[in-house]
């Protein structure tokens, strides 16, 4: 077995001989060919990948053309590679049956691979309101860890973490009061943000229901199945000061969601959860409401002709 001396080191051949040159030429970034099975999806990434149209669009343009965009990775110690940008290719060349694609890998820490990330993904048209909030989350958590913590010198609590409320905002294109806003989604219940995605509940009566505590949320949704509506700010605004007194019960969420809203007696909602079971997980909520309007057309003109016998 050999013996280890104090300041002996062995190096192997290739080392031997590697000059500064080389070693500096082997840290640039440069695009390689991975294999699909080697890259991984960012940790906690915020941005879904689904099998919409817009995925099928880009799968057939990688079938016939491949990934003219290369991915961008950074390396694991592990040996494989995280995705930093590029998820959406990444699934779209594995259904175009690629085995490898083009990969510019890149060197970076947790905070600067994580601003990429969401830099990257937000240039997208459409970006669902869950994405949009965990994405700046993401990225204002990164950003104050760069600035560094308050120190007993610099006791301006609000400093840093301002500072990068007010960068993501800017780089953004939105205003730090509205980035804040999108933030207080990250709050939601799955359940309760899946219907802000949906549309089902508008903007601003979720960032009132985000100050619900997750059992109070609950009740909130079951009131709105009861009643079969949408809480309007007014009443989501209700609802808070509701849970803010105490005072949030089930029968009290119940009576104010029970109200008529203008405009509500001419409308009928249904909850993606009643609709789900009747369609394919693949379809969007744009498809499903496509097909339900079509059946009622089509009952519609099996009604008028039954009629006219």
């Amino acid at each position: 077995m050999p013996k280890r001396g104090g300041n002996i080191s062995l190096t192997s051949y290739d080392d031997i001989f590697e000059t500064d040159e080389s070693r500096a030429e082997s840290q640039l970034e440069r695009v390689q060919s991975i294999r699909l099975s080697a890259l991984v999806p960012f940790k906690e990434h915020p941005f879904k990948v689904v099998d919409d149209e817009a995925m099928l669009r880009t799968t057939e343009s990688i079938a016939q053309y491949g990934v003219l965009t290369p991915l961008i990775a950074r390396p694991l110690e592990d040996g494989s590679y995280e995705i930093i940008s590029g998820h959406r290719r990444a699934h779209a060349a594995e259904l175009a049956g690629l085995t490898e694609v083009p990969v510019l890998v890149r060197r970076m820490d947790d905070d600067a691979a994580t601003v990429l990330m969401v830099d990257s993904n937000l240039q997208r048209e459409n970006i669902l309101p869950s994405e949009r909030a965990f994405a700046y989350k993401m990225k204002l958590e990164a950003m104050k860890h760069k600035a560094g913590r308050p120190t007993k010198n610099n006791s301006d609590q609000v400093g840093p973490n301002s500072w990068s409320a007010q960068i993501v905002a800017d780089e953004a294109g939105e205003s730090k009061s509205q980035v804040k806003r999108f933030i207080r989604l990250t709050n939601l219940i799955p359940e309760v943000l899946d219907l802000v995605d949906q549309k089902q509940i508008s903007f601003n009566p979720a960032v009132e229901l985000s100050y619900l505590k997750p059992e109070e949320q609950e009740m909130f949704l079951q009131a709105m199945d009861e009643v079969q509506a949408a809480p309007s700010l007014s009443q989501a605004q209700r609802l808070k000061k509701l849970s803010q007194e105490g005072g949030f019960t089930l029968d009290a969420a119940r009576e104010i969601m029970n109200e008529v809203k203008k405009g509500d007696l001419e409308r009928v909602t249904f909850r993606n959860e009643q609709l789900r079971k009747y369609f394919p997980r693949s379809y969007t909520t744009q498809q499903m409401q496509n097909t339900i309007l079509k059946l009622l057309d089509q009952w519609q003109k099996k009604k008028a002709r039954d009629q006219e016998r």
